[in-house]
């Protein structure tokens, strides 16, 4: 009985993180990407707001110095984590389950047609503090280029990618957003292989 509720939750996260997030497409034909191999992405982090905050920098400066108060340091390695997370776990669980739903490899080559610019414009990194939560969410604005001429050949955003670990055992601010970025790397990679159909 346990085991057909666990499925049963397991199906109706699903359908809950496919409902909640949405994926548009803004602009353009990305159909030109069909019969690629291997696309060029670049990560950045332009003008992005952070929970209540409208930029990043007044986030970090709040929650570094709340840190620090409560114990010398913390603020300033929770910084580090907070930006070396994008490198070392965001970027990575994007580009994984974008290549599990695509034809394509996605990384740093320069030698690519095209150039996927992949820019988070809103994080909201949720919480969880044993007796309420709340799930992380991400906004990304993602243009399709050319990589020589920088020529935009479609867009797309997608709103709301959550993020939230099965079990609800992610007290981790950072596990929580990588769900994120790996839920929108899914979705948007399903989407975009239809299009290019």
């Amino acid at each position: 009985m346990k085991k057909i509720a666990w499925i049963v939750g397991v199906l109706l996260m699903t359908t809950l993180t496919t409902e909640a997030q949405r994926i548009k497409k803004l602009s353009g034909d990305p159909k030109p990407l069909a019969g690629e191999t291997k696309l060029n992405v670049e990560f950045t982090y332009n003008g992005m707001s952070v929970g209540k905050f409208d930029n990043e920098a007044d986030y970090i400066a709040s929650k570094k110095a709340d840190y620090n108060k409560k114990e010398s340091g913390k603020g300033d390695n929770w910084e580090q984590a907070w930006v070396g997370d994008r490198k070392g776990r965001y970027e990575p669980n994007f580009t994984e389950l974008f290549e599990k739903t695509t034809p394509f490899a996605l990384g740093k080559y320069p030698d690519a047609k095209y150039t996927l610019v992949i820019n988070t414009s809103r994080t909201e990194p949720g919480y969880n503090i044993y007796i309420t939560r709340k799930n992380a969410e991400i906004d990304l604005e993602i243009d399709i280029i050319e990589t020589a001429t920088k020529t935009s050949i479609a867009k797309y955003s997608v709103k709301n990618a959550p993020g939230r670990t099965f079990g609800g055992n992610d007290y981790d601010t950072g596990s929580r957003i990588e769900e994120a970025y790996a839920a929108a790397g899914k979705h948007f990679g399903k989407d975009l292989k239809g299009d290019i159909k």
